[in-house]
């Protein structure tokens, strides 16, 4: 039943992205994060992120893991680095064609976090914070990238564990033609 309801999500996502930009909010105390979703590369993992947050999934959870020049973490609502949403998605990366399009590892790019297992992810996800894309190269192709901050840069270089997630938010924004 999970599969059928994320599959006729991840449907009316795509089909009610022409011509949109997929927008998520991430409101903290140290300032607005706006990430741009890309449902062509990642949509299952697009699809389960905006169910998440729509659902309020989101709202009040912490970072629980900084890594200095490398990730600010969130999305566990154990706030430990084990919980998750009570499912998992596949990892897209594994699908040769939707990897080429996703953006690699670099500074403001997201990504879910995953266990060992490629097809372990739920609701953890990362922001990159280095703009020397070097360190990232073992991540590329193993873990599936879907969105990039688009503002707030800065407010990603301020994150540290244990910042809250005040506010998520998604809205579709009309693009500019």
């Amino acid at each position: 039943m999970q599969l059928v309801l994320l599959n006729s999500f991840v449907n009316a996502v795509i089909s009610s992205t022409n011509n949109q930009l997929s927008i998520v909010t991430l409101k903290t105390d140290k300032g607005n994060i706006i990430i741009e979703l890309y449902p062509e590369c990642a949509p299952k993992t697009v699809a389960n992120f905006v169910k998440l947050v729509e659902t309020g999934f989101y709202d009040g959870l912490s970072f629980h893991r900084y890594v200095k020049d490398f990730v600010i973490q969130g999305g566990d609502p154990d706030g430990t680095g084990t919980g998750g949403p009570g499912w998992t998605i596949p990892g897209e990366f594994q699908d040769a064609k939707l990897r080429k399009m996703m953006p690699a590892h670099e500074k403001g790019v997201i990504a879910m976090a995953r266990k060992p297992s490629p097809n372990s992810a739920g609701s953890q996800f990362y922001i990159c914070l280095n703009e020397d894309t070097s360190g990232y190269t073992h991540l590329n192709g193993s873990y599936t990238t879907f969105g990039r901050v688009i503002e707030g840069i800065d407010v990603i270089d301020q994150l540290r564990e244990g910042d809250i997630m005040n506010e998520v938010t998604h809205k579709f924004q009309e693009l500019d033609n």
